[in-house]
């Protein structure tokens, strides 16, 4: 059983890719299903009825900061699922960029919005983003690592509609040298323990071969840490922008989280995670 359960498409705004095109890459690859999870980011980007809502002038300096059309983005899902109806399952989620000023966005669209996968992942904190490093000036090292685990663990304890914590320990993109796994590993095992007693888990996000880390995503000592602590519910997902991406070395990411001492992976239906057998 192969899956990848972490793909953007055209609907995300950093994305041009086709979610057909997608679909057939996947099929190529001889995934067995696939979840597309585009990009919601609520206190940075906008939803389309907002921005429609805006007067021309407002609208293009917010033209390239769009959560998905959520009307279009089912309805396309749907559209591929019954075309390519035994040749490849096909689940509806989502990455909620979450914060904690913004989880009464969430709570009201997962209400409205049926889906089968959730990611929880922190891509901005007080809607500063991490890629421009917006977030991390006049911060040290030590300030803005410590700020972004500690906006993690207070959204686990406030949010509890999601599935997997998404790239855990993303921010290591960001420091020049890898930041030292001990200095975070009290808060991290706090994220951990929440996730656990909230029955949440974990992906492996393939994207840290392409952003050359040096580790996996989330580090191999983070892995074995939700292991040790009891934890059981982990998605492996490339992260891919781009369909040539889907599936980038997932069978080894399964290997590998078999030596950690893991023996299954999940998928999700309904918000419910489904168990398979790791590869040997």
């Amino acid at each position: 059983m192969l899956a990848d359960y972490h793909i953007h498409t055209e609907f995300s705004d950093d994305s041009e890719e086709k979610m057909e095109t997608a679909v057939v890459r996947a099929i190529a690859a001889g995934l067995d299903e696939i979840c597309f999870t585009d990009h919601v980011d609520y206190g940075i980007k906008l939803d389309h009825d907002e921005f429609k809502a805006m007067d021309e002038e407002e609208q293009r300096k917010f033209s390239n900061l769009l959560n998905v059309n959520y009307p279009e983005y089912i309805k396309e899902i749907n559209r591929l699922k019954e075309l390519y109806r035994g040749q490849i399952c096909i689940k509806t989620g989502l990455e909620f960029g979450i914060q904690m000023h913004t989880i009464p966005r969430y709570q009201k669209l997962l209400a409205a919005c049926p889906l089968d996968f959730v990611i929880l992942s922190c891509h901005q904190v007080e809607d500063r983003e991490f890629w421009n490093y917006e977030f991390q000036k006049g911060r040290t090292a030590d300030e803005y690592n410590t700020r972004y685990y500690q906006e993690i663990y207070n959204c686990v304890c406030n949010y509890r509609d999601y599935s997997v914590l998404g790239h855990l320990d993303m921010i290591q993109r960001y420091n020049e040298t890898r930041y030292p796994f001990e200095k975070s590993q009290a808060v991290i095992e706090k994220i951990l323990a929440r996730a656990i007693a909230d029955n949440k888990g974990i992906e492996v996000n393939t994207s840290s071969f392409r952003y050359g880390l040096t580790d996996l995503m989330p580090e191999r000592r983070i892995l074995k840490l939700y292991h040790d602590m009891g934890g059981h519910i982990i998605t492996i997902g490339s992260d891919a922008h781009r369909a040539g991406d889907i599936d980038e070395q997932i069978p080894y990411i399964q290997s590998e989280l078999k030596k950690i001492g893991y023996q299954h992976f999940c998928t999700f239906e309904r918000m419910k995670p489904v168990f398979h057998e790791l590869a040997v």
